[in-house]
């Protein structure tokens, strides 16, 4: 843990504090990956979704949730989205027809083969080596972890 810090020396600037460098990062990565994925007539959120079906397929909307870190109230509309793209198809588990199972069709399959170019793309905008690229990637799990671990403050 970290020693506690008085109020002077806390961050008091929008460019000093944690979450706005986590925001504006993310929308830089939004508008990054934005021309390339719209070759491919994705948002961005659909290509994360599609990469986490590319890791396992047929998954219950409830593990694509959390997965994500998302709600199903946000994810289900991608859902939707990708099926009338073609790219997945909704069916309803035969053991429990409360839970929704997600598959790839052969064109979401397929769009797996354009994920190498897009990341290489990504990681080139960057400047970054895949080294210092990895390290930040497990120091921004270790703190999205932590927050959502944190104590809900009232």
């Amino acid at each position: 843990m970290s020693e506690q810090k008085t109020s002077s020396e806390l961050p008091s600037t929008a460019d000093e504090l944690i979450c706005f460098a986590v925001y504006s990062a993310g929308h830089a990565f939004n508008r990054a990956y934005t021309p390339l994925l719209k070759k491919l007539n994705l948002t961005y959120p659909q290509y994360i979704l599609l990469t986490v079906l590319w890791e396992e397929d047929h998954q219950t909307v409830g593990s694509l949730c959390h997965h994500m870190k998302l709600d199903s109230g946000t994810v289900t509309p991608l859902l939707k989205r990708l099926e009338t793209l073609g790219h997945i198809q909704r069916k309803r588990s035969e053991k429990d027809e409360r839970r929704v199972i997600a598959s790839l069709t052969d064109t979401g399959r397929a769009l797996q083969s354009h994920a190498g170019e897009v990341t290489k793309c990504i990681v080139g905008a960057t400047g970054m080596d895949l080294q210092t690229l990895d390290g930040l990637v497990e120091t921004i799990h270790a703190l999205r972890d932590n927050l959502m671990q944190s104590p809900k403050q009232d």
